[in-house]
């Protein structure tokens, strides 16, 4: 089972990290029911049907949503990247760049080098304030 693949101890990690597991194995298991529901509705040619797993892909989306406002709350990781990544405008790649400071493919040390200066993960007002 998945919700079992711990990569350490269950009694060296602290109840933060279980929970976090928790939400992060879940998250995974509504996306993966989001597009088996896209696949079968796509696949399907009774209308009705496909009508039904379509609302069903559709509550998986809210659950997995749900998953990830409930990781955004719990840990500042997620909610920095959260608020640098989603919603914004342009290509995903120029919103790392703005965020970073950094070009395309510019790693903070070198290319495969993660001893280079802290990063800031905020951008600034995104409706030209």
């Amino acid at each position: 089972m998945s919700s079992e693949a711990l990569h350490a101890p269950r009694e060296r990690l602290t109840r933060e990290t279980l929970h976090s597991h928790h939400a992060i194995v879940s998250l995974k298991e509504e996306l993966d029911a989001v597009d088996w529901y896209r696949q079968r509705a796509e696949d399907c040619d009774d209308p009705e049907l496909k009508e039904i797993l379509l609302h069903n892909m559709r509550e998986e989306i809210e659950h997995a949503c749900m998953a990830l406002e409930w990781l955004r709350r719990a840990d500042a990781d997620w909610a920095g990247m959260l608020e640098t990544y989603l919603f914004t405008q342009g290509p995903v790649t120029e919103v790392e760049e703005a965020a970073t400071g950094e070009g395309a493919g510019e790693a903070a040390g070198g290319e495969g080098d993660d001893t280079g200066p802290a990063r800031s993960y905020t951008v600034g007002p995104m409706k030209g304030e």
